[in-house]
């Protein structure tokens, strides 16, 4: 356990700053689940209204430093890769 003063404090900061990041990347993960979701329903509009309200969401996180920026970019194209595979 921590010893001094700052110590003690860090520890309380660090287990705040975990609890925000977790449900950053839990909001991160509704958003990509809720794309994938309406591709599965085949539906090309629904599909890219949902991957157009998740791309801020996306962005805003790895603009935190929650996800890497390339993992973000991955993410995205890869979503509109699929949306783009629907009717063709």
């Amino acid at each position: 356990m921590a010893n001094s003063a700052q110590a003690r404090k860090r520890a309380r900061q660090a287990i705040k700053r975990r609890e925000y990041n977790v449900s950053l990347r839990s909001k991160l993960r509704t958003a990509i689940k809720s794309v994938r979701k309406a591709i599965g329903t085949g539906n090309k509009e629904l599909a890219q209204n949902a991957f157009n309200s998740s791309l801020g969401t996306v962005d805003s996180i790895a603009g935190k430093g929650i996800i890497h920026k390339n993992k973000a970019a991955r993410y995205k194209s890869r979503l509109s890769a699929a949306i783009k595979m629907l009717n063709s």
